[in-house]
């Protein structure tokens, strides 16, 4: 297992859309770094293609997922959307692509996916609250959608601004 280097926007390859995974048992190698890397960064999901990966792949943390702290996180592989409650919900959302930055989104309240594990075996999850928004948050990410895409051109101009001059102010200091 690694901690793997989190890409951040406005990175171009977090703009690439994921790929579908033919081979889920594949994915091991990944999906232990993936889950190093999400709880070094205190993050609550993880997709792939934020580690540089353009797979269709993303984890969520157990005990957002209704499960108990110390269980390994969710893998969902090749995830869809089966059903999106109508009561929606705007609330802020943070991202590892984006540190510090915080954007209202408005989500479904509640989401049930349909994904594969890591054995091959298809699966169901329905979630609510911080669960369904989590699955929904990882799902953009394979889809190329960002938190910079839920606010206007200004605001995210400032959010490109300055998460370039935080990255250069980070490589002039190593």
């Amino acid at each position: 297992m690694a901690i793997r280097k989190i890409l951040r926007y406005p990175d171009p390859k977090l703009r690439l859309v994921s790929k579908p995974v033919s081979d889920p048992a594949s994915l091991r190698a990944l999906v232990a770094d993936m889950t190093e890397t999400m709880y070094a960064s205190k993050g609550a999901g993880l997709a792939a293609i934020q580690v540089g990966e353009p797979v269709r792949l993303f984890i969520i943390e157990a005990a957002v997922a209704g499960g108990k702290e110390e269980d390994p996180p969710v893998v969902f592989i090749n995830p869809e959307i089966i059903w999106l409650s109508r009561e929606r919900e705007t609330n802020e959302e943070g991202c590892l692509s984006f540190p510090g930055i915080y954007v209202p989104v408005e989500r479904a309240l509640r989401a049930r996916f349909r994904a594969l594990d890591l054995d091959g075996k298809p699966f169901e999850a329905e979630g609510s609250d911080l669960f369904a928004r989590a699955m929904q948050h990882e799902l953009d990410h394979l889809d190329a959608k960002l938190l910079a895409d839920y606010v206007g051109r200004i605001k995210r101009q400032l959010i490109t601004r300055r998460l370039q001059r935080e990255a250069e102010e980070e490589g002039a200091s190593e």
